[in-house]
């Protein structure tokens, strides 16, 4: 009786949390299924159904193919980068190293940071305008400005560039508290059967460190493929198209210009695809595990 009833208390707990899942993500999620294959709009109040229509103009729409591509090589590119960059800085400064915990706060500090503020502080910096503070640095040295948010090959990267900056902390104090978990012996019995640095951290550190980034791996790759405030704070999109992300193009097919339905395919689209690049990277992460156990 004491069972069911502290059960209860728990169900009921939880109730207020699952009751927001269901309204605020699970519902809304099944009416864009629903309204993908409609004509609905804030200027069609009357819909109905037109079936697979919304799916085959957004593929023959050429921006959106270009955005569909741009969120994939920028979620590609940041995860790579970015984990790559927070096991470096992790190792380091995993040792006892004079003001490491200085170092980490500074590392960390960006991602206190709101994406926004981010985005808007950094199109300060990079703007080509006279007042552009990374500009007049490169001027300094007797070089010419870059044009960092007007150039179409650069723009998308320099977003990037920025939350790199602004994320790697947050994923390199994950890898740090894995590594405070490695058991030193390892370390000590390697070193008896000499084991240098490299060998070590390919033979002990990297392995083990999979908890950490099987984690990273997925939530840089789903921040990235879901990238709208940088991009918005930044570049708008542009120039013309070339930084446009998924999440940009639906943001302003959905709100821009009224085409809700359209919207929601896009929406779906873009679930379909974090979907399948998902499952994709758990199953070679699994495959790692393996290899580890």
């Amino acid at each position: 009786m004491r069972s069911n009833r502290k059960n209860f208390v728990f169900l009921f707990m939880a109730m207020p949390a699952f009751l927001g899942f269901v309204v605020f993500f699970l519902l809304p999620t099944l009416m864009s299924f629903g309204y993908s294959v409609t004509n609905w709009s804030i200027y069609i109040p009357d819909y109905h159904f037109v079936g697979l229509d919304n799916f085959r103009k957004l593929f023959q729409d050429t921006k959106n193919m270009h955005a569909i591509w741009n969120s994939v090589r920028y979620a590609a590119v940041i995860t790579v980068v970015q984990n790559s960059l927070a096991i470096v800085f992790a190792v380091l400064l995993n040792r006892k190293l004079f003001m490491a915990n200085v170092a980490k706060s500074v590392f960390f500090f960006p991602a206190v940071l709101s994406i926004l503020v981010v985005g808007y502080l950094f199109q300060y910096i990079m703007t080509s305008a006279d007042y552009g503070l990374l500009n007049h640095m490169i001027q300094s040295f007797g070089a010419k400005p870059v044009n960092w948010l007007g150039n179409e090959k650069l723009a998308l990267y320099s977003v990037l560039a920025t939350q790199v900056w602004q994320w790697t902390g947050w994923s390199m104090v994950i890898y740090i508290a894995n590594l405070k978990s490695i058991d030193p012996g390892l370390y000590e019995a390697a070193r008896i059967d000499g084991a240098g640095g490299v060998r070590l951290f390919c033979k002990i550190t990297l392995p083990l460190l999979y908890p950490a980034a099987s984690f990273n791996i997925l939530m840089s790759l789903i921040g990235g493929m879901k990238v709208f405030d940088a991009v918005f704070a930044m570049t708008k999109g542009g120039p013309g198209y070339a930084s446009e992300t998924i999440m940009t193009t639906m943001i302003r097919e959905g709100f821009n210009s009224g085409r809700n339905a359209y919207a929601c395919a896009f929406a779906v689209l873009f679930f379909l695809i974090v979907f399948a690049i998902t499952r994709v990277v758990t199953y070679f992460l699994n495959r790692w595990e393996e290899g580890i156990s």
